[in-house]
């Protein structure tokens, strides 16, 4: 019988590699490289299948959450804020970091959605959960779903936001702009297709207050021990601290 492609390669990879998916990859040692308000760089030195031991870069952060805030046209909120690491304005969901020791994601992402986008949000549910850049970073962005709009105040915006702009944009409408390529930001496509497939399939709303399982803590643990609790974790602490 002729094997297809794919059966091909699963005898391929049962033949050679029995134990796939078994090894540990455990940590040997690990060493901070660098500092900053919102990252770390540390490096592993990771046992892999074999015996080597490898090195391994990982930016360590402390998470995020995103909102895609639905108004009662069927709307949701873009922006359009610059970002020096493209050099370009992207089109982005409201978002921000979990850089509040202990802070609830619900908690920060209501924050968030009223300081860029100017709305409070009576009903709340989970879209997804998702790694952004597995690779190499610990980022991890909780996405929620925003509905009951209602106007907020907004603090003066700074830095970045100061030049963001804000639009609404039919939810079926910011789908097509992802699949046309104008969404570059990984957050927002995720988000934007997990709400039109949510809503445009009826789909059951999942609870807002499900447990972040995938946020990481490493970052905000080492912080928050030498900050104390309820500190900005974006204070990099001094020698001695």
């Amino acid at each position: 019988m002729t094997s297809t492609p794919q059966s091909a390669a699963q005898s391929s990879s049962e033949s050679t590699a029995p134990s796939a998916g078994a090894h540990a990859f455990d940590v040997v040692d690990s060493e901070i490289l660098v500092e900053a308000p919102i990252i770390a760089l540390r490096r592993d030195r990771v046992r892999m299948p074999g015996g080597r031991i490898a090195a391994r870069e990982i930016v360590e952060h402390f998470g995020a959450v995103a909102v895609v805030a639905l108004d009662d046209d069927g709307r949701i909120c873009l922006l359009r804020q610059w970002r020096q690491t493209a050099r370009d304005r992207l089109i982005e969901l409201p978002a921000g970091i979990l850089d509040v020791a202990g802070e609830d994601p619900l908690v920060a992402a209501r924050r968030e959605l009223a300081e860029e986008a100017g709305v409070a949000a009576e009903r709340w549910s989970l879209l997804t959960d998702i790694y952004v850049s597995p690779g190499f970073a610990e980022e991890t962005v909780r996405i929620y779903l925003a509905e009951g709009l209602s106007d907020a105040d907004r603090p003066e915006p700074e830095d970045e936001e100061a030049d963001m702009t804000e639009s609404w944009v039919d939810l079926a409408e910011a789908a097509d702009m992802v699949i046309r390529g104008e969404v570059l930001n990984s957050i927002a496509v995720a988000g934007i297709l997990c709400a039109h497939v949510t809503l445009s399939e009826g789909r059951d709303r999942r609870e807002a207050d499900v447990p972040f399982a995938i946020r990481p803590t490493r970052l905000a643990h080492r912080r928050a021990a030498a900050l104390g609790p309820d500190a900005d974790l974006k204070h990099v602490p001094e020698a001695g601290d």
